[in-house]
């Protein structure tokens, strides 16, 4: 082993820990064992993106989950020639966990509003290690079902009274 790697060494066992603690709290991993949890954490990078940068773009499949460790990042979604802001991401917000799942076209875009880190896992890695793992997509799928509902029923609660459009939006859950 050269110098360089024994140095490098705790490092990357120091940032597998924090890949680890950061997949135990995203609801997209709340039904996977620890011991199967690990691989994932392995298999995640880092990427650091610059205040511009977008982090996918509307319409890609790109395939990542992206996790932002810190910075912010705004969704935006470009209809016949404009921009609007959907809302802001900060330290803690997870996005793409159904990306990981299949093939599928962004919706919208994603780009750095300052600085930012990300934890990333790609699909290509994801069914990898599901394929060592087929257990764990029954306890996956009732995380996602999970998330659907909690999103739900935050919908509705925010919800104004009297938004008729709003109302004739909600029903996700039934998909």
């Amino acid at each position: 082993m050269s110098l360089s790697a024994e140095r490098n060494e705790p490092c990357q066992i120091c940032e597998f820990q924090e890949n680890l603690k950061i997949l135990r709290e995203i609801y997209f991993f709340a039904e996977i064992p620890i011991e199967s949890l690990k691989v994932f954490a392995y298999l995640c990078t880092r990427e650091k993106f610059r205040a511009g940068d977008y982090l996918f773009t509307q319409d890609d499949d790109d395939g990542q989950a992206f996790y932002i460790i810190s910075g912010a990042a705004d969704l935006i979604y470009s209809h016949e020639g404009t921009d609007q802001i959907i809302r802001s991401y900060g330290p803690g917000d997870f996005s793409g966990g159904m990306t990981l799942l299949g093939n599928t076209r962004q919706l919208f875009s994603m780009q750095a509003t300052t600085e930012t880190v990300c934890l990333i896992l790609s699909r290509e890695k994801f069914s990898h290690a599901m394929e060592q793992f087929p257990g764990l997509m029954p306890g996956m799928f009732q995380s996602i079902v999970d998330g659907i509902r909690q999103w739900e029923e935050r919908f509705l609660a925010d919800r104004s009274e009297g938004c008729v459009s709003c109302q004739k939006k909600i029903g996700v859950s039934l998909l």
